[in-house]
């Protein structure tokens, strides 16, 4: 079963011709699909360009030949008369940034998709070499503003505890057998996750990532310290700040800042961590078990909120700042977003209770918004 992509309408909007337009994600979470479904579309709409589509992977040592040659002839014959490459794995192809930047500049009219399911590689090529000439488009596992077009209320309701629990990656989705769930993500763990980092970084030890992620896992919506991470892995705060740089660049965890305007009473240096998927957070810490036999749900709640409105803002490009926000008296608030200088407060509870905002949030900020996201109107909030 396929589950309509949002980000399709994004790449007929960002598809430009003489830009990249690069399209990141971690692995498993659909950008081939994505893709091959955005050339269908593009064919059905645009029949005499079916045969000018060059799709190609970046695994292929005869592709890396050419497109690693930062040769303006080389990329003249490899592209051909297509008018849209599309280069999957981008990031093993060295030197890419500077390769695209040949080929729209030196080759007219033609469309580049690049995708990656690393950032750090891709990133640290395409940096400067694309200035003024990319567009970045990130993709995450299957958003809950995607399942509403095709769930009805009484099905989203019904596969809230699912969500939660095993997340979102579009196999897991479409699974039936929480059994399977489970297998499913524990072969990404051991298989998958950290690929990219083992091959392209150099990490060796993939035993520690796992068992930082899995002291992060036990933290989600709590500041985390360097120091105290380093000290129970027995690592420096340094080697513990770049291994937690190199997990956010593949996509498995990401990271908020503290918000503050006055330094003096809000703690703003901290970061607060979450994951970018519910299940493989489970995973780590090897526990699938139902909401009602669990001491963490108002983590798994959070972390779930947090990642689909990111998800949401991502794919309807409604570019907001997001941070937590707590004083030194300990007054805090989950989710602040900022946006076009409005302030918007939002406090992350699972059930419906009734909570007052803290009383130096409207002190401090009093042109400032304040809500409380739970079960019974998150939808609204993430779709």
């Amino acid at each position: 079963m396929y589950i309509p992509q949002y980000h399709i309408q994004n790449i007929e909007k960002f598809l430009i011709p003489n830009k990249v337009l690069l399209l990141y994600g971690a692995r498993r979470v659909g950008k081939t699909t994505l893709i091959q479904k955005f050339i269908e579309n593009y064919c059905l709409n645009l029949p005499n360009e079916r045969g000018k589509i060059l799709f190609v992977n970046g695994d292929d040592i005869y592709v890396r030949q050419y497109l690693e040659s930062q040769s303006i002839q080389k990329l003249r014959e490899f592209v051909g008369n297509h008018s849209l490459l599309v280069i999957d794995e981008a990031q093993y192809i060295r030197q890419i940034g500077l390769n695209l930047k040949l080929i729209v500049d030196h080759i007219p009219n033609v469309k580049v998709i690049a995708t990656g399911s690393s950032s750090f590689e891709l990133a640290r090529d395409i940096g400067e070499p694309l200035t003024g000439r990319k567009y970045v488009l990130k993709l995450f596992p299957i958003a809950q503003l995607e399942l509403s077009q095709i769930e009805k209320p009484h099905e989203t309701k019904a596969n809230l505890e699912s969500r939660l629990i095993f997340g979102a990656y579009p196999e897991i989705v479409t699974l039936m057998d929480n059994r399977m769930r489970e297998e499913y993500l524990r072969e990404m763990l051991s298989s998958y996750l950290f690929k990219d980092i083992l091959e392209l970084e150099g990490v060796r030890h993939a035993d520690k990532l796992v068992r930082l992620l899995q002291l992060v896992a036990f933290q989600i919506g709590k500041e985390i310290s360097l120091n105290e991470l380093g000290t129970q892995l027995g690592m420096s705060k340094n080697t513990v700040e770049r291994y937690l740089d190199l997990l956010e660049k593949v996509f498995i965890i990401f990271k908020r800042a503290g918000f503050s305007r006055n330094l003096r009473k809000e703690i703003s240096k901290n970061h607060r961590f979450y994951f970018c998927d519910n299940g493989i957070r489970n995973a780590l810490i090897r526990n699938f078990n139902p909401l009602a036999l669990r001491n963490d749900v108002g983590e798994l709640w959070e972390n779930y909120i947090v990642i689909e409105r990111m998800k949401k803002q991502e794919y309807l490009r409604h570019i907001s700042d997001s941070y937590f926000w707590r004083t030194y008296n300990k007054q805090e608030i989950d989710l602040v977003e900022e946006r076009s200088g409005k302030l918007s407060g939002y406090e992350i509870k699972y059930q419906p209770v009734q909570t007052k905002p803290p009383s130096q949030w409207f002190g401090q900020y009093p042109e400032a918004s304040f809500e409380v996201i739970h079960s019974e109107n998150y939808l609204d909030f993430i779709c």
